[in-house]
């Protein structure tokens, strides 16, 4: 398995078991805290957090999920890129993740809360490997699923999702910001 995504997968867990071991104290220091008073606080008071939150995870379902779609996604994105361009995209991700949720919480389309999950991070990737292998098959048989139309597909529902209000709980602002950082770094490099 490549380095970079391995490193994210046992950081993931290596902050998951520590958020187990010893929350809610350690939540509180490394989880992405957005003042719905003061949203812009979270950027100047804890800017860690905007890279920490993406380290933890509420239970086995949510860090399941999200390092699936970390080693389904990355691995071929790292073995493309390699390990540095990598590195750069999944923390662009996170960090535009972390800005989209603290700009949607000061707009009041999101509520203020703790936001955690890798889950930029894995969208970020996700945009890129869509980039990379358009017509990669995702899903096999009569309703075929390529890799470009399944993440647009995913940014139209998370930005409708997410400008709407629908679903609470769900940081779905983060994830089109992780789009927004993917697509940064297919355009631009690193």
């Amino acid at each position: 398995m490549p380095t970079a995504i391995r490193s994210l997968l046992v950081a993931n867990v290596l902050g998951f078991l520590l958020k187990l071991a010893f929350d809610p104290d350690f939540s509180q220091v490394f989880e992405l805290a957005i003042d719905a008073d003061a949203p812009l606080d979270a950027l100047l008071t804890a800017p860690w957090q905007l890279a920490t939150y993406s380290f933890l995870h509420d239970d086995w379902l949510h860090i399941g999920l999200n390092l699936l779609a970390l080693w389904i996604f990355g691995v071929p994105v790292e073995r493309e890129w390699g390990a540095r361009r990598t590195l750069f995209a999944y923390f662009a991700a996170v960090l535009t993740g972390a800005l989209a949720q603290i700009v949607g919480v000061a707009a009041a389309v999101e509520a203020g809360g703790s936001v955690i999950g890798a889950s930029a991070g894995v969208f970020g990737l996700m945009f890129c490997f869509g980039m990379l292998f358009p017509q990669r098959l995702l899903i096999p048989g009569p309703i075929q699923v390529r890799a470009r139309p399944f993440v647009f597909a995913c940014m139209a529902i998370d930005l409708l999702l997410g400008m709407t209000g629908t679903s609470q709980g769900i940081a779905y602002l983060s994830h089109v910001g992780g789009l927004i950082g993917g697509w940064l770094v297919y355009q631009y490099g690193a």
